[in-house]
């Protein structure tokens, strides 16, 4: 049997790391903290001026230009307002623009991210993946993400689509709900490493459908019962599969739909970030300020990728910064819907 191709809408022709504009080449160029640093004031400004709501969030926090001088005095906009409001820097969006939405699981609004160069989010993704993983042509690429699949406007399943694209594996491909056709994919010889992404109950399934023992293959989790199974630890989620598919390890992808750019995990769920990304941790009781060392708090994200939309979100993850500059994400706040800055609301 063979995988299931999913066709998803890309700009045609678009080659690898192909030339950017300046301003979005630029990020790709960050090679030290304080050329990082340059660069999030830079963007922080251009936000500011270019996206009318990114501006009255930090004009009502009296966060302006002004009085912003440095990474620790940019506001960080609650990943709630992409659910409410059209969250663009420069030209507004248009019928041509890539349009990707969150996959909720409660019925409450959906967020939605729109992406003016999906040129932009191939370079970002890909080549924060070479960074982590090597070439994508290194691979055989199985993806298992039927409830992405399934929506058909999902981020992620546009991000795999590309890394299987790449791979050029004949193997490499999609599954929705076939466990017996990916297994036999699994155990087929291939002069590949073999690279499984899935979304976390879709590969419970698999494991539950039989034992397996992978031999030089990575399993990478995304994250997300989607309501199908009971919530799990993150180290719960690992040792089942584990034990499942006869690894020592298993993988991580930290991403969102309001992002362009992803953070990996290789143990231990203990993230890194490419150079022009960044988690930090707040304090969960004040969304402006740090988290005090050692203690858990919320997620705030730069992604100086996501320079047409807002690099600088405040989510609704929890999480705990680590002595060797990782983080480890630890789940999400129970009442993340309610929680945060409510002052865009109705505006």
């Amino acid at each position: 049997m063979t995988a299931i191709f999913v066709k998803v809408q890309f700009i045609p022709n678009c080659p690898y790391l192909q030339r950017l504009p300046p301003i979005d080449k630029s990020v790709f160029e960050i090679d030290s903290r304080s050329a990082f640093n340059e660069r999030c004031l830079q963007i922080f400004q251009y936000q500011y001026s270019g996206n009318p709501v990114y501006r009255k969030f930090c004009d009502l926090l009296r966060r302006t230009p002004q009085v912003v001088k440095s990474v620790e005095d940019i506001p960080f906009l609650p990943i709630e307002i992409f659910k409410t409001h059209t969250v663009v820097t420069g030209q507004p969006p248009t019928s041509s623009t890539l349009t990707f939405r969150s996959s909720g699981t409660t019925g409450a609004n959906e967020s939605k991210h729109f992406v003016m160069d999906p040129n932009l989010y191939e370079t970002s993704f890909l080549t924060g993946f070479t960074r982590f993983y090597g070439p994508p042509s290194d691979y055989r690429i199985l993806a298992l993400l039927p409830s992405y699949i399934e929506r058909g406007d999902s981020s992620l399943v546009y991000m795999a689509e590309r890394l299987i694209r790449e791979s050029g594996d004949p193997s490499s491909g999609f599954f929705l709900n076939d466990l017996d056709a990916l297994r036999e994919v699994l155990n087929a010889p291939t002069p590949h490493k073999t690279l499984l992404i899935g979304v976390s109950y879709a590969l419970l399934d698999l494991v539950e459908a039989g034992p397996l023992n992978l031999k030089n293959t990575t399993v990478m989790e995304t994250g997300g019962m989607k309501g199908r199974r009971r919530e799990l630890t993150r180290t719960e989620l690992h040792v089942i599969l584990q034990e499942g598919l006869g690894l020592t390890e298993i993988h991580s992808e930290y991403g969102m739909t309001e992002l362009l750019s992803q953070a990996y995990a290789k143990k231990d769920g203990h993230f890194e970030t490419p150079p022009w990304m960044k988690l930090l941790i707040r304090d969960a009781n004040d969304p402006l300020s740090p988290s005090v060392e050692g203690r858990s708090g919320g997620i705030n994200v730069i992604d100086l990728a996501n320079i047409h939309s807002c690099s600088f979100v405040a989510t609704s993850d929890l999480g705990r910064a680590l002595p060797d500059g990782k983080v480890e994400v630890l789940g999400r706040f129970d009442y993340s819907d309610m929680r945060g800055c409510n002052l865009l609301v109705g505006g």
